[in-house]
């Protein structure tokens, strides 16, 4: 099989389409063709050496495709199966070993573009809303990069439960999208300061129950000053770098907020838990209450170009590499 590996962290200019031996089922595994794979900026974490992995290494943790061979031990899955995953290594690949426990049953219907791009993103957007600060009627929250793969969604599903959302966009196009997905205030952080326009639109000093950061370095430490007393600061990826280091004072001195760092392994760290995530967003997506945008499509040989434009914020909605 072929696959996209690399061999020392760097640029995307590390990245090689190399032939290696396709996986064989081991106990609790199962092996599926590759339908299609879900690119997210973990992966250019992983890849620069920022997240350090081992080396050589396959790319990739999401995807989705058809179950070939099923290893010993389970019993719930067959040859034949769609299933979608976001925790498996190597998913950069014509051919990916899966834990079965990880793998989420594809309704039929929904092709494997949409099912690449459900598990990793969507599920993340699904427990920051739903768990880690719990969306309720008449919240206010900001979710950054809303036009993105997570941001879309998050948009969609804090509509849903019935919060008032601001967003911040680079672009006029992304702010279309935004504000299409349903944010009720977008703001071009490129024009203006993002601060000041969300207190001119609130008329308040800290008007927000919560943020919802993926972007990191250049927004996080003036999204602190938005938060009411004893609101929350949450914090789940690095776009534009990772966040300085936080003293507990500033905290303190922002209104006793808290502060979260969470992962989408510690949100999806049972089946029951990983496949009632997975139940409701393929369910929202069968019913119409949340669009999936795939953005661009790259042939997996050329995901060196597909990370480029991810760093490169030329990409909205979601990224997908098909074989």
């Amino acid at each position: 099989m072929h696959a996209i590996q690399i061999s020392e962290h760097g640029s995307a200019d590390v990245m090689g389409w190399v032939e290696l031996d396709a996986p064989t089922a081991r106990t609790g595994q199962v092996v599926v063709e590759l339908g299609a794979a879900g690119l997210n900026f973990i992966d250019t974490y992983q890849r620069s050496g920022l997240y350090k992995v081992p080396l050589p290494y396959v790319l990739g943790l999401e995807g989705a495709g058809t179950v070939v061979e099923v290893g010993d031990g389970v019993d719930h899955l067959a040859v034949g199966d769609r299933v979608a995953w976001a925790a498996a290594p190597g998913s950069y690949a014509e051919r990916v070993a899966v834990p079965a426990a990880q793998a989420m049953p594809v309704p039929d219907g929904i092709g494997w573009d949409v099912a690449a791009a459900i598990p990793l993103q969507g599920m993340t957007a699904h427990y920051l809303a739903v768990d880690t600060y719990p969306l309720g009627q008449g919240d206010a929250c900001l979710i950054h990069a809303g036009a993105g793969g997570v941001g879309l969604l998050l948009i969609q599903i804090a509509k849903l439960r019935g919060a008032e959302v601001y967003t911040t966009v680079g672009t006029p196009e992304k702010a279309e999208l935004a504000t299409a997905a349903g944010a009720d205030h977008t703001i071009l952080n490129r024009d203006v300061d993002f601060v000041d326009a969300i207190r001119d639109i609130a008329g308040s000093e800290r008007p927000l129950d919560v943020v919802y950061d993926g972007v990191g370095k250049s927004v996080f430490t003036p999204s602190l000053g938005l938060i009411r007393p004893r609101g929350m600061m949450v914090t789940f990826g690095n776009a534009s770098g990772p966040v300085d280091p936080v003293s507990p004072l500033d905290l303190s001195a922002n209104g006793s907020i808290f502060l979260t760092r969470p992962t989408l392994g510690h949100y999806t760290s049972s089946p029951d838990e990983l496949r009632r995530r997975a139940d409701d967003l393929f369910g929202w997506h069968a019913d119409g209450s949340l669009d999936v945008r795939i953005g661009q499509r790259f042939a997996l040989a050329d995901a060196a170009d597909a990370h480029r434009a991810l760093e490169g914020r030329a990409t909205t909605g979601k990224v997908v590499l098909v074989p």
